[in-house]
């Protein structure tokens, strides 16, 4: 019995942290985009299926775990290369902002990023840009995290791809900058607080921010913030909060959220140690 065909369906959306940036998740079958441009950046994966496309004068087949992308004014087409269509997550965004991040990574003005391929195979640089996209899809991301992952996209893409990679700006002694935004994070486990905001406090850019951060704390920026917010969580809790109550002052965006995220951290679920609070209260009044 062959399988019924996926039904075409597209999803378009801004974060209202990062308004320049268009996202887009969308299976097509039978869509046929005419030969059009871009003003800025199309950067993405395909998930299923396959995507054809005519780009810089060549046919091309991106299928399966293929990194599809287009220069700014670039012509380009696209259409099913296999009878099921194409699922793809797609970044689109300004110009400036891929020479933003090619400049943070140099540590210098840089030329703007040229990619001479429309199709690239690199299973590393596909897994980031799923990752990064899925948690701009997630309500409950908070914004360190999406920022810390499209900005590590983006880092992978222009350093191992573009047409001339601008070099890497070496790390320094960032101790003391590192130690006050962590500090920040501490103290403000329940905002969400911007990638901006703490590379301003630590004085660096935000891409030499988040390698020095990660050098210095062994945990990258929003990492650190998960935890911060699963310690707080922790510490409710054996105070005898409810699960609920403490997920909302330690940031979460709900129970569940503080449950994923508590178990991943500490290996046990908040009802776990709840329940082992409580036990141990008992004990310790009937050994009065």
């Amino acid at each position: 019995m062959k399988q019924a065909p996926e039904k075409e369906h597209v999803k378009l959306w801004r974060d209202p942290g990062l308004p320049q940036l268009d996202l887009m998740r969308a299976t097509y079958v039978r869509q046929c985009f005419s030969r059009h441009t871009h003003e800025g950046f199309a950067v993405g994966v395909i998930e299923n299926g396959a995507l054809g496309f005519f780009y810089r004068g060549e046919n091309i087949v991106a299928d399966r775990g293929a990194v599809n992308l287009a220069n700014p004014d670039e012509a380009h087409t696209g259409q099913a290369a296999v009878p099921e269509g194409w699922t793809y997550r797609m970044f689109y965004f300004p110009a400036d902002t891929m020479r933003a991040a090619a400049c943070q990574i140099a540590g210098r003005n840089v030329q703007m990023p040229f990619f001479k391929m429309g199709m690239l195979r690199d299973d590393q640089l596909a897994g980031l840009i799923r990752e990064a996209h899925r948690s701009f899809e997630d309500a409950k991301s908070a914004l360190l995290e999406k920022e810390s992952l499209f900005l590590g996209m983006l880092s992978h893409l222009i350093r191992t791809h573009s047409d001339a990679s601008p070099g890497i700006h070496s790390l320094g002694n960032e101790r003391s900058p590192i130690r006050r935004t962590r500090d920040y994070i501490e103290a403000h486990y329940n905002e969400d607080i911007s990638i901006r905001s703490l590379a301003s406090i630590a004085g660096l850019s935000p891409f030499h921010f988040i390698r020095a951060f990660h050098k210095e704390m062994g945990l990258p920026p929003h990492g650190y913030l998960k935890q911060a917010r699963v310690r707080r969580a922790r510490n409710l809790l054996g105070r005898g909060w409810s699960i609920a109550a403490a997920a909302l002052e330690a940031g979460f965006a709900d129970q569940s959220h503080l449950a994923r995220n508590f178990k991943r951290v500490l290996g046990i679920t908040p009802g776990q140690f709840s329940n082992f609070v409580q036990d141990g209260h008992r004990h310790a009044r009937h050994n009065r």
